[in-house]
């Protein structure tokens, strides 16, 4: 068996991505490291996903991350009132129902969840 672990991806503002994680997805603070501007968040799942700080450039392109929450349309009112803005809201897109919007470095995230993929996406 194969299971995934963990995943990193490269921001500048190492406070500011911590926050947009932890306050708009609910990750959880795993561990940190200071001296490498690095931290480790966890998805209720067990996944970690490691911010790790860097000057240059951050490659955004071609990332994206997509995750599973209780309830699309509630995360996007919740989120779009906290003055989130978003790449599309909750519709039917070409990989399903859900929504679509950036980080602060300009990743690319996906929200879904498992009822709304099943009844409107189709």
């Amino acid at each position: 068996m194969v299971k995934l672990d963990h995943l990193t991806i490269r921001v500048r503002d190492l406070e500011a991505s911590r926050g947009w994680y932890v306050g708009h997805l609910g990750m959880k603070l795993e561990f940190e490291v200071p001296d490498r501007r690095t931290v480790a968040l966890q998805d209720d799942a067990g996944l970690t996903l490691f911010l790790d700080e860097t000057a240059g450039e951050v490659a955004a392109e071609g990332v994206v991350l997509t995750f599973q929450v209780a309830d699309v349309e509630d995360t996007h009112r919740r989120l779009a009132g906290a003055g989130v803005p978003f790449v599309c809201p909750p519709e039917k897109r070409f990989w399903g129902y859900g929504a679509e919007l950036r980080d602060p470095d300009g990743h690319l995230v996906l929200l879904w969840d498992e009822v709304s993929m099943r009844e409107k996406s189709g």
